[in-house]
């Protein structure tokens, strides 16, 4: 793909922040929107976007993407070939506890990124979704074509509500989108409140983790690395093609136990886990599998980093940070 100008909403976080760096060290312009919440420490995010801050091909805005008349004024200002939207409140449990707040932005924001795009005339656009909107299905591994009308979490449901908005406008507008179904990301700059760093963090101090339901829960962790890879040919597939629609899955289709994911924690930092077992929490799905055959044939995705590396290498990437 020729250089273009790219559009990352989420830009300064763990994904975002990750896909920008490679984005601008292929030659593309990189526009991003963020607001800096704090979900987690700012701080991070601040630390993420800080090597790009004199770049001239990084230009960063610090915008809600609730504050329509701004996201369609960043739109009017700037030559826009593709957006990867990016940008979205995260997590299942918070969801339920602020259900109001993850409507407001994951939908109301995402439309006003959609109704920007159709103002002016872009119509190229990768959207994260989540595995999460499969809920507990009974289908194994989760199919792009299963029923996913059973979300149980307000999360969950936003993220489907995205990919049926998105489909209208592909219907009505001409727009040309993928939708990613993201399996549980891990690796460096992963956000601290997620379970595999919040987990090498208490392990390497010797402080107790809680673990909930009786560790057979699973889930298809997927190493950053490998979702840029399968964002980037996402951007390619939209580019390239005119009117097209689809969602694809974003996993390595290996799930790991929640024992199995502490016990190999436990070997690469050579120290064991004093594990606290607390009962399953609302929300949270037993387990997800991702069936990548759709992302395989028409993207040419192909995930690399088996689980147990993927592990060594965000640990050595944390004890460099702490050096």
């Amino acid at each position: 793909m020729s250089k273009k100008t790219i559009l990352v909403t989420g830009g300064a976080g763990f994904i975002g922040s990750s896909l920008v760096d490679k984005l601008l060290l292929e030659g593309n312009k990189v526009i991003v929107i963020d607001n800096f919440n704090n979900f987690y420490d700012p701080n991070i995010k601040e630390k993420n976007i800080q090597p790009n801050l004199n770049n001239p091909n990084y230009l960063l805005y610090r915008v809600d993407i609730r504050e329509k008349e701004t996201i369609n004024a960043i739109f009017k200002d700037n030559h826009i070939d593709v957006v990867i939207h990016l940008a979205a409140c995260a997590g299942v449990r918070p969801s339920i506890e602020n259900p109001e707040l993850y409507q407001e932005v994951n939908c109301n924001g995402s439309l006003n990124i959609l109704e920007a795009m159709k103002n002016n005339d872009v119509r190229k656009l990768v959207f994260a979704s989540s595995s999460s909107v499969y809920g507990n299905s009974k289908t194994f591994p989760f199919k792009e074509t299963d029923q996913v009308d059973f979300a149980i979490s307000p999360y969950a449901a936003t993220k489907k509500a995205n990919e049926v908005m998105g489909h209208v406008y592909h219907s009505l507008y001409g727009f040309s989108i993928a939708f990613l179904r993201f399996f549980t990301v891990y690796g460096p700059r992963q956000r601290p409140d997620l379970a595999i760093n919040k987990f090498v963090g208490l392990i390497s101090q010797d402080k107790p983790i809680s673990l909930f339901g009786d560790g057979t829960t699973s889930r298809d962790y997927t190493y950053i690395d490998d979702i840029l890879d399968g964002i980037k040919k996402a951007m390619l597939w939209v580019d390239e093609n005119e009117k097209v629609y689809e969602i694809f899955n974003l996993g390595e289709s290996t799930p790991i136990t929640l024992i199995e994911m502490v016990n190999t924690i436990e070997r690469v930092l050579d120290k064991k886990a004093n594990i606290d077992w607390q009962p399953m929490q609302l929300g949270d799905v037993e387990h997800t599998c991702a069936d990548i055959t759709m992302a395989k044939t028409i993207l040419g995705y192909n995930p690399q980093t088996p689980f147990e590396e993927g592990i060594k290498k965000f640990i050595e990437w944390l004890e460099c940070r702490h050096v």
